[in-house]
């Protein structure tokens, strides 16, 4: 069955992460190598005054262009973005970035559920969607409207996962068998490229 999902081409991966999500997109990201069809977006809990940009971070570890989504920003397969601090990150029809100051949701803006679920409606079964690690339960309802269209939803085993809440809460919100270990994610996001 994993076979059907991993030879769907995909145009959109979205990863969820909060509560140690760094060290685990470091694993995920660092190996990922071009040519890679897919735009990748990560939606990482981080505080709104950080005084440095997490993409700057990972340009570092990643051999992917990467560079922090802006607004009316046209998305591009091949490359990381990462949605800014400090704002809801969506995508529009036109397959361009949206940035909102929209009141949290589950205290964190960014949030991964708005992220997904604007995903969702414009890429269909044409995305993908990750939660890892995390400490709330954000994200759950981003997979499930991802799921409901069609598209692939993998959480990280919360026996893994530094902080079990959001992949377990992802769990309940969702019928999945792709529960996988860090490593086993790490495999799977090289051969979607």
């Amino acid at each position: 069955m994993m076979d059907t999902w991993k030879n769907r081409k995909y145009e959109m991966i979205v990863i969820g992460s909060s509560a140690g999500g760094i060290d685990a997109l470091k694993r995920v990201l660092a190996r990922l190598k071009a040519p890679f069809g897919p735009a990748i977006v990560v939606i990482q809990h981080i505080a709104p005054t950080a005084h440095t940009s997490i993409a700057d971070f990972f340009k570092e570890v990643c051999s992917l262009p990467v560079k922090e989504a802006e607004d009316k920003e046209p998305v591009a397969g091949g490359v990381i973005y990462f949605a800014p601090a400090g704002y809801h990150l969506l995508v529009e029809k036109s397959r361009t970035f949206a940035l909102s100051v929209d009141s949290p949701v589950h205290f964190a803006r960014p949030s991964i559920d708005v992220f997904m679920e604007s995903a969702a409606e414009v890429y269909k079964e044409k995305c993908a969607g990750f939660v890892l690690t995390g400490a709330n339960n954000d994200g759950a309802d981003g997979l499930k409207s991802i799921q409901q269209v069609g598209g692939m939803i993998v959480v990280q085993n919360p026996r893994s996962a530094e902080f079990k809440s959001m992949p377990e809460a992802a769990l309940q919100a969702t019928e999945t068998s792709f529960v996988f270990s860090l490593q086993e994610i790490e495999d799977l996001m090289t051969s979607l490229g």
